[in-house]
Parts: C-alpha cells; sequence; structure tokens
C-alpha cells in the first residue's frame, strides 16, 4: 500500500495539475496545505531543499513540482 502525501498551496496552478493526476489514476493521497502550517514548510525545505509546491512524498521518497513520471515510478518502487 502506497502512502501519498501532497503538500499545497492554495493558489497553486501546478498542485491542481497534480492532484487532478492523481484522482485521474486513482491514487489515494493525503493534501496537506502549507499555508496553514509554516512549520510544515520548514520541515519539507529541510527534507528537500526546496521551497516551491507541490511537493509529494511516497513512501518516504520525495518528488519536487508537477512530475507524473517520477511519481509512477516512485509508486512502482
Amino acid at each position: 500500500m502506497n502512502t501519498v502525501t501532497v503538500y499545497t498551496t492554495t493558489r497553486c496552478p501546478y498542485c491542481v495539475m497534480l492532484k487532478n493526476f492523481l484522482g485521474d489514476q486513482k491514487i489515494p493521497f493525503k493534501e496537506v496545505n502549507v499555508e496553514k502550517n509554516p512549520e510544515i514548510m520548514n520541515h519539507i525545505v529541510t527534507k528537500t531543499g526546496q521551497m516551491g509546491v507541490p511537493q509529494t512524498e511516497i513512501n518516504g521518497q520525495w518528488v519536487v513540482g508537477y512530475d507524473p513520471n517520477n511519481i509512477m515510478m516512485a509508486l512502482r518502487k
């Protein structure tokens, strides 16, 4: 069973594209809006070194940005 968490902000078009992609692929995910919890953004920056969203954690592996190919590869591991 894959654990997928998508870190987003409210006005991020790539976040919407990513959530739509996961929905179309029938991949369940948890969404965390980092605007509502800035401490979580600090945690992500510590993990990935990246400030931008979306960032997706799949079974402990990070995919930065809207990157369907790497998301699908991470899900197959």
